[in-house]
């Protein structure tokens, strides 16, 4: 049917036996991506050569969708169950939940690394790797490395506050801080030394070209001038830039790759740049500055990091790198990755444009309720165990998602209600008068309702005796025919409720209520896109606590921001 070229009969027969499997599963039109990633699942020593393979699979598929075509599938049905009958019984995978198993790991030698650039604190996007790091540390015995990436004295500047923010948010978003916490700016004299050794030993040299021309060679494969310099010049080179005495842009250090790499990104890449800007933390002690796949790389050696996870976004970081190991000698470590994730109310999460959006006035600061920010969701009144909970149900996926903030409400939802005490919040509230006929009967003045309905939360509020004035949503006033939550059927006309029964004797609508003596005016905060509605009412004045986190009955949950001695109590949206 086909030349072998230079493939074994083995790989022929696999190969084919996944195209007729793929022709029958898709009705005569196999795809060629599907059975390669087949043949790769069951013969992983073929994945070096997954690009030469391209060749063979796409031949037999173009043959058994033929035979398909031609035949019809049932022929194509026919061969397969002559030559492979148990492939007519694939199982279809079934869709992981949770975390995977670590790749070559040693209960126990598990070290595992979390990252971030500390030009601000973590935002929500940052404590997926918080969660995932830690908790697999967690499942394997194993430790987490925070490390502060903070070698960008320029572009991603650090916020020397951050740091410590960053720590107090790890050890709240995972439950313990983390087991090592290391500065990269404060290990400087390291990775010069490294890039010493890189240079003396020639796979790495100085580079003077400019970007532009740089970029030119580069993408047409053709080596740097500067390539051929002799170990002794470029290191004369490298003490230049480290006294300061080339200017910024003037020289990189690169690592030699080979020229003909598929990707361009990936030829020479550079490991250590020149910047002047002084470091909030380190000062001006510093000229030449690692970036970050050269920084990162050597740091993982040496913490003994067994296995990165990280977003797939960084793979090519992980190509740079496992060839920066080659030249060392040293294995990397074992990789796993995660697609994007896009909240549609924030987007993304750069940390720089908030940054950049805070220093303008456009938000209060890192906790303003509008951001997408560790402190900004705490200060609302997020659990952590919901953070936890939601992205490790979401797992360690590749596929690039967009979820609405609703999914991760629903999980803080579920987390915290059955701990939740309730209270009534009368929103735009009219006043009106409570009239008891003389002709009701069997009448209970006392109003006493469960803190939770569930009674989740034991107790009761204890609201005594109905007097003379209530608290009625504007919009309820409109209907005469109502029922108090909690207390009696009534008729509204002209400002007045008419009790009929404290018992439910139809079907109306309920609505929330609140005695005049219980009350006190509120304001409830929502934070709406770029702006924060201000919704105003008076709230059932028992028991609250600045902190609290209550659900406000028919609304939805808050959080009580502030009580002053005088004025509104202050409310912050959490969620509905």
């Amino acid at each position: 049917m086909t030349e072998s070229g230079p493939w074994s009969e083995e790989v022929i027969r696999a190969v084919r036996k996944y195209a007729l499997q793929n022709a029958v599963e898709y009705d005569g039109s196999g795809q060629a991506g599907s059975v390669l990633g087949r043949l790769l699942s069951e013969m992983k020593e073929l994945r070096p050569k997954a690009r030469e393979l391209r060749g063979l699979v796409q031949l037999l598929v173009d043959e058994a969708n033929e035979i398909a075509s031609v035949d019809g599938v049932d022929a194509v049905r026919k061969l397969l169950e002559e030559t492979n009958p148990e492939a007519l019984h694939r199982e279809k995978q079934q869709k992981r939940v949770g975390l995977p198993e670590l790749p070559n790991s040693i209960k126990g030698e598990v070290t595992l690394r979390f990252a971030p650039n500390p030009n601000g604190p973590l935002s929500l996007g940052h404590s997926r790797g918080v969660v995932i790091n830690s908790e697999l540390a967690k499942i394997n015995g194993g430790r987490v490395v925070l490390r502060f990436d903070d070698t960008d004295t320029k572009v991603k500047p650090p916020e020397p506050t951050a740091y410590s923010q960053i720590e107090e948010e790890y050890e709240w978003i995972s439950g313990k801080k983390a087991d090592v916490v290391i500065r990269a700016s404060d290990r400087m004299p390291i990775y010069l030394e490294y890039a010493e050794k890189m240079i003396s030993e020639g796979f790495g040299y100085t580079c003077r070209c400019t970007a532009q021309n740089f970029k030119k060679l580069r993408d047409n494969m053709e080596e740097c001038p500067c390539r051929e310099n002799d170990v002794s010049l470029n290191l004369e080179l490298f003490e230049s830039m480290k006294s300061g005495g080339v200017p910024e842009g003037g020289a990189v250090i690169r690592v030699k790759t080979s020229l003909d790499l598929p990707n361009p990104a990936l030829r020479d890449w550079p490991a250590l740049r020149i910047q002047h800007t002084p470091h909030p933390m380190v000062g001006e002690k510093y000229k030449v500055w690692p970036l970050l796949d050269f920084q990162s790389a050597i740091e993982d050696r040496l913490q003994g990091v067994t296995h990165i996870v990280r977003g797939k976004d960084l793979m090519d970081s992980t190509r740079k790198q496992t060839i920066l190991y080659g030249h060392f000698g040293w294995d990397y470590p074992e990789t796993l990755y995660w697609g994007r994730v896009k909240v549609l109310e924030f987007g993304g999460f750069s940390t720089s444009g908030m940054r950049m959006e805070i220093s303008e006035g456009k938000y209060s600061g890192w906790d303003d309720p509008r951001l997408p920010t560790i402190s900004a969701i705490r200060k609302r009144g997020f659990s952590s165990q919901a953070i936890r909970e939601f992205w490790l149900e979401l797992g360690l996926t590749q596929k690039d998602i967009s979820i609405p903030m609703q999914s991760i409400e629903a999980k803080n939802s579920s987390t915290i209600d059955s701990f939740t005490e309730r209270r009534s919040f009368v929103r735009s509230p009219d006043e009106v008068i409570i009239e008891i006929p003389d002709t009701i009967g069997d009448y209970v003045a006392e109003v006493s309702i469960p803190k939770h309905p569930d009674e989740t939360v034991l107790g009761t509020r204890e609201w005594g005796a109905v007097s003379e004035k209530i608290f009625v949503e504007k919009d309820d006033i409109g209907i005469v025919d109502i029922r108090l939550k909690g207390f009696a059927d009534v008729k509204i006309l002209d400002g007045v409720a008419v009790v009929i029964s404290n018992e439910r004797t139809d079907r109306r609508a309920i609505a929330h209520w609140l005695p005049v003596e219980i009350s006190r005016e509120a304001v409830l905060e929502i934070p709406q896109a770029d702006e924060i509605k201000e919704v105003s009412g008076v709230i059932e004045d028992y028991e609250l606590v600045e902190g609290m986190i209550v659900q406000l009955e028919r609304i939805g949950f808050a959080r009580i921001k502030k009580i002053p001695n005088n004025g509104p109590i202050m409310m912050s949206w959490l969620h509905g």
